[in-house]
């Protein structure tokens, strides 16, 4: 049985609790009144931490794309640009960590670069998560360990080597990893829910999942193979623009699942088969010895 990571007041791993994620990313579209409640959203439906992303556009966006022409809600205008517009500095996150505080929820950020880490500092975050897309950057995990931070390891789109590259890089104690696929949405068949305990059989560590398909049932079953974290993206509407919207749920659906994933925690119990006092008047009547 793998150790648990504690996250700001949470334990995270066998035997806990679900900790419920609320990706919010950047489906605000660079505005805070939509972040601000994004993160209502989140407390609403029960959510245990909610997750922003944070990136240094002149460092995370390739020289080739800068210039490439978008069509975005505010007309037409570079890649570098659109990345700038959406990226929240000091000032927004300064509200977003005094509200959060006084909703009474955890957040942090995915950082995609070392600035956005230097960044994050100053807001003193429960943990960091580290990215799909950077996984294979190491100058970025090695700052990220520096902190002394928890972390969550995102492995889509990675191969086993490259995952245990990247967890030797880490502090184990203090690392979740997430089984996910990186595809936005993504089909029932690229899931591949089993890798979860492959994983937590490889690395001995806990072991989540961050999805990224269309509705609900196969997040909770992820949670009955044994995920000790679970993050899904949280928007106000699928119908919004930005691109990680239709893999998106919306706050109904949120609350739904953080439900349905309270009551799959009790039904999978402790695993010691008992008669319940419950079933004693049936047996009684029943059985006729």
């Amino acid at each position: 049985m793998s150790h648990t990571v504690q996250i700001g007041s949470k334990s995270i791993g066998a035997g806990c609790p679900t900790y419920v994620i609320a990706e919010a990313g950047i489906n605000h579209n660079g505005d805070l009144a939509t972040a601000l409640r994004l993160i209502d959203a989140a407390v609403l439906a029960g959510c245990d931490a909610v997750k922003f992303q944070k990136r240094t556009p002149e460092l995370c966006v390739p020289l080739e794309q800068r210039e490439l022409l978008r069509e975005t809600p505010w007309g037409m205008m570079t890649y570098m640009k659109y990345r700038e517009r959406v990226e929240f500095g000091e000032t927004e996150y300064r509200e977003i960590d005094t509200y959060c505080r006084n909703r009474g929820i955890a957040w942090f950020v995915s950082a995609w670069d070392v600035k956005s880490v230097d960044f994050m500092e100053a807001f003193s975050p429960v943990c960091y998560k580290v990215a799909s897309a950077t996984i294979t950057d190491l100058k970025l995990l090695r700052r990220i360990r520096e902190t002394g931070s928890p972390v969550i390891l995102s492995t889509g789109m990675s191969t086993m080597d490259q995952i245990r590259a990247a967890v030797s890089e880490l502090d184990r104690q203090r690392l979740i990893l997430t089984h996910t696929t990186s595809t936005y949405p993504c089909k029932a068949e690229e899931l591949n829910l089993n890798v979860i305990a492959a994983l937590q059989a490889e690395f001995g560590i806990p072991v989540g999942y961050s999805g990224h398909e269309v509705g609900l049932q196969t997040t909770c079953a992820a949670v009955a193979l044994g995920a000790c974290l679970i993050e899904r993206h949280i928007t106000l509407d699928r119908a919004m623009w930005g691109s990680d919207q239709a893999a998106s749920v919306e706050p109904g659906g949120f609350a739904r699942l953080v439900r349905d994933i309270r009551t799959i925690e009790k039904a999978l119990g402790d695993g010691q088969k008992r008669v319940y006092d419950s079933e004693i008047p049936v047996m009684k009547k029943l059985r006729s010895s």
